[in-house]
Parts: structure tokens; sequence; C-alpha cells
């Protein structure tokens, strides 16, 4: 009997480390790609996803299902590492889009898809940094309305209008643009 439960002991710490490693393999990107529009700074942003995943594994047993998914905790460790990073900057902890990178654009790109890309990226530009952030959130983390929810610490349903209200602006932009 004594030994089962240590047995049992010893176990719950293995498959707490596989599922964080599955956690990792499966948000490592979205993360990073969440971080970098954050930041606008990709060495940065490659330093701030490493110090997100270290935060969340040594707070891996803390993590309550409860609560949430185990991706919504950790875009909420990143977004909170990303705050840290802006603040340690000295800089307003503004949260702003990604940069189109010009260089990014392949000769087969067509030149449509090019002025498409650079319509989106301006239109972001006039948008509210919260309203970036939730665009981000969607489309660069891929997380779903009750995730966001969860990182920004507001309702679903509130998570929901916002996003439907920065996702219109930013259509009204991209058509101000054309």
């Amino acid at each position: 009997m004594e030994q089962a439960l240590v047995a049992e002991a010893q176990e719950a710490p293995r498959a707490a480390d596989l599922a964080f490693d599955r956690l990792y393999r499966s948000s490592r990107d979205d993360v990073y790609a969440y971080v970098a529009s954050l930041l606008r700074d990709g060495p940065a942003a490659e330093e701030v996803t490493a110090a997100a995943f270290e935060r969340a594994y040594r707070k891996r047993n803390r993590f309550d299902p409860e609560r949430g998914e185990p991706r919504a905790w950790l875009f909420g460790i990143a977004r909170n590492a990303a705050l840290d990073e802006l603040r340690r900057r000295g800089r307003q902890a503004e949260l702003t889009a990604e940069p189109a990178d010009l260089d990014s654009f392949s000769p087969s790109e067509g030149a449509e898809q090019s002025e498409r890309r650079l319509a989106v990226s301006a239109a972001l530009e006039r948008l509210e940094p919260s309203e970036r952030e939730l665009i981000a959130l969607k489309f660069s983390a891929g997380l779903e309305n009750r995730e966001i929810a969860r990182v920004l610490g507001i309702s679903e349903s509130n998570a929901g209008t916002k996003l439907h209200r920065a996702m219109t602006k930013l259509r009204e932009a991209c058509d101000g643009n054309a």
C-alpha cells in the first residue's frame, strides 16, 4: 500500500512535466507572435517569450483548470512578461501592432496582396492599443474569445463585443486606405 502511494506521488510531477511540454510545443510559436506584436522587437520578443515560459514552468503546479484553459493562463503570463519588458525599457506600456516588414514580401507575391498587407498594417496603427491587443490575441495568438477574456480579465461577452468593434474599426480603416 505504501509503495503504491510513493509511486503515485512520483508519477504526478512527471505527468505535470509532460502536460507542460505539450503546452509548450503547441503554443510557443503563437506566444512568440503575440509577444512580438506587442513589443515590435524580434530579439526582445524571443527573450520575453523564453521568460514567459520559464515563469509558467515555475508556476505550473499553481495552474487551476477550474479557472480556465492552459493556453489562456499561458498568454496571461506572456502578456504580463511583455508589459514588464515595456516598463523595464522605461517606455509607456503601449501595445502596438508589428510594423510591416517590407523585406518579407516575396517577388511572387502580387502587388495587390502587398498593397493589402500595407493597408492592414496602416489601419492597425490607427486603432487604440487595446484594440490592437485584442486583434493580436485573436489572430497572432489564435485564442478563442473565452481565452481572450481570461487573459484580459473581462467577461467572454465583453471580449467578443470589444473584438467585434475593433474588427469593424479595422475594416473601416482598411477601406479608408483603399
